[in-house]
């Protein structure tokens, strides 16, 4: 699916406290922010519509290549194994 970019304003010093904060625990305010949108996206669009939008955007299906005809051996006379030719 095709990404939209969304812009909130938030005091600049509150941002950079949550930023160190998160910092600490291994994440990030867009990190954070990408999981509580998701989450409420869960919440809020009815799953069926979830289930329409997620088979949209599920990879189509490769077309499957065919196989190689197994190779031929050639044929033996026989003669080999008497001692012939």
């Amino acid at each position: 699916m095709k990404k939209a970019a969304i812009t909130l304003a938030f005091d600049e010093d509150k941002l950079s406290a949550l930023e160190f904060s998160l910092k600490k625990e291994g994440s990030s305010v867009q990190a954070r922010l990408e999981q509580t949108l998701g989450q409420l996206y869960e919440r809020t669009v009815p799953a069926p519509v979830r289930e329409y939008l997620d088979s949209r955007v599920a990879p189509p299906s490769r077309p499957k290549r065919p196989r190689p005809a197994p190779k031929e051996r050639p044929v033996s006379s026989g003669l080999e194994k008497e001692g012939g030719v």
